[in-house]
């Protein structure tokens, strides 16, 4: 099976690529695209890997899966682009980043500037159907993103896993505490995010960690 993904992603997950299972889904998105309105656009569905390279990855950040409005996703998690409106987790996310370590909040929702400072923005599913959230669920994408987040436990260390919410805890939870920074707390979405996601300061523990390792800290 043939996927455009980053070069070194593809070196890595090309195992994946030739199972039952994502032939399955192959057939099962394409089909999806041909005849239903389905987030994001089929170029930017791996583009989370095109912005960061496996060889620059410093922070993993685990979504569930794309927004579902018009206009909104751009293929890397809790991101949109430029001139959408902030989605409220976004929001959510962008204020804690400003109390947590002064940043402004910014003008744009797309999180591109992360990404290619080694912010892994991961969708477990990354694609939906428009208006219907979780509808490409079950449908092979979580054992991808599965295997991804596998690789990178087997291959990596000194990461900052950011797992938001118990759906990216569990799907976190391959990676070793002991040679990692493991960061928990609740979803930033309006249902949760007074639980302990606003406090939580997860960007300044991400930058101190990579300091204390000799990795270039994000600028949030």
């Amino acid at each position: 099976m043939q996927v455009k993904i980053a070069e070194d992603w593809k070196q890595i997950l090309a195992p994946e690529f030739d199972k039952p299972y994502f032939e399955q889904l192959t057939g099962f998105v394409r089909e999806e695209y041909a005849t239903r309105r389905i987030y994001p656009r089929g170029s930017n569905i791996f583009r989370a890997f095109d912005k960061c390279p496996f060889e620059r990855l410093k922070v993993v950040i685990i979504g569930q899966d794309p927004y579902h409005g018009p206009g909104q996703a751009n293929g890397l998690c809790f991101s949109v682009g430029d001139g959408v409106p902030f989605p409220p987790s976004l929001q959510n996310i962008f204020k804690e980043v400003h109390d947590d370590t002064g940043a402004p909040i910014p003008v744009s929702g797309n999180l591109d500037r992360w990404a290619e400072q080694g912010v892994l923005l991961l969708n477990s599913v990354l694609t939906v159907r428009e208006h219907e959230a979780a509808s490409h669920a079950n449908h092979g994408w979580e054992t991808f993103t599965d295997a991804v987040v596998k690789a990178i436990a087997e291959r990596k260390e000194g990461i900052v896993y950011m797992l938001w919410g118990s759906y990216a805890q569990r799907k976190g939870a391959i990676a070793d505490p002991s040679r990692n920074l493991i960061l928990k707390a609740v979803h930033p979405s309006p249902l949760s995010v007074y639980r302990g996601f606003f406090g939580c300061h997860h960007f300044s523990k991400a930058n101190e960690y990579l300091r204390s390792i000799g990795k270039t800290p994000i600028e949030w």
